[in-house]
């Protein structure tokens, strides 16, 4: 069996996933990523990341990823759909995940969902809930099945995602009532600091820049991830 130790990722491909993928390579970091296209497994390949190829919503492929001869010590997943995607992968796809990584004994499994989801739905404008509702039922589906997994988890909540460089200004908030936009690359390093971060252990974030929460919100506190 390989002594090497891997972060597992589902959603790589594009978004808050392939930000992470990035961050983690540059980390020096190795990374493991479930992929549904050979042209995906080529490109992250060339980024040095070991691609398997495979369906999150295919236990199967699912299994042979986590449980194959690599140790895996965590799971990242930026799985979503669209609310027009008859089927969602946000919680079939997730719950194939959580099964393989209690299964496979993982150390930490950290789930990035969305502001609106769980008891974020307080800070969600109400056209934009209406417009997302499919989407955040999923999520929530995903949120309660990792907590009562029994897995050491982390969930991050990120608001209105942009595609820009990164500000350094991202923050993660244990206030469920703050809503804001932030870019993909700083949830991406937000999501990689919490991996090493046991003051993170078991909680639910939202996830923001601090210098694009929306106004007329009440005062918050920065969670602390050193």
């Amino acid at each position: 069996m390989s002594t090497t130790s891997y972060i597992f990722l589902a959603g790589a491909s594009r978004g808050v996933g392939k930000e992470i993928a990035k961050y983690l390579i540059e980390k020096q970091i190795p990374v493991k990523a479930l992929l549904r296209t050979e042209a995906a497994a080529v490109e992250l390949k060339t980024m040095g990341i070991y691609p398997v190829l495979g369906d999150a919503l295919n236990v199967t492929d699912v299994e042979q990823g986590i449980l194959g001869n690599e140790p895996i010590q965590a799971v990242i997943s930026t799985l979503g759909g669209l609310p027009t995607d008859n089927i969602k992968p946000d919680y079939i796809g997730n719950k194939n995940l959580i099964d393989a990584a209690v299964k496979a004994g993982v150390q930490k499994f950290i789930l990035v969902t969305s502001i609106g989801s769980g008891n974020s739905v307080v800070a969600m404008p109400p056209q934009a809930l209406e417009a997302l509702k499919p989407v955040l039922i999923e999520k929530e589906k995903a949120e309660q099945y990792l907590i009562s997994s029994g897995l050491n988890y982390t969930i991050i909540r990120p608001g209105g995602l942009k595609s820009e460089p990164a500000t350094n200004n991202g923050i993660i908030t244990e206030n469920p009532h703050i809503v804001g936009s932030i870019h993909r690359a700083d949830v991406a390093e937000l999501v990689c600091r919490c991996l090493n971060s046991p003051n993170t252990n078991n909680k639910i974030f939202s996830a923001i820049d601090r210098n694009m929460v929306y106004p007329g919100l009440p005062d918050f506190v920065e969670f602390n991830l050193d």
